[in-house]
């Protein structure tokens, strides 16, 4: 898929069509004044919902983590 560089004062008019190249696959790159200043993305469907658990065993906590910092005891 190619690459699009489209002034905001012309992306104006063709709002819809710069979305649906995005959403396409399309890179839309919105420009001002010769500059890049935004990119219409689109949303992403490869992820699900979120499922409960789904993070079980790759999160680790410490088991001092709630203990004070030794370096915040001032200001407690």
């Amino acid at each position: 898929m190619g690459e699009r560089a489209i002034d905001l004062n012309h992306a104006e008019v063709r709002l819809a069509e710069l979305v649906r190249q995005a959403a396409r696959g399309e890179d839309v790159i919105l420009t001002e004044g010769g500059m890049p200043v935004a990119r219409i993305v689109p949303i992403s469907q490869a992820q699900g919902p979120r499922e409960f658990g789904s993070v079980k065993g790759l999160i680790h906590m410490a088991d001092d983590f709630d203990a004070p910092i030794e370096d915040f005891a001032e200001y407690t």
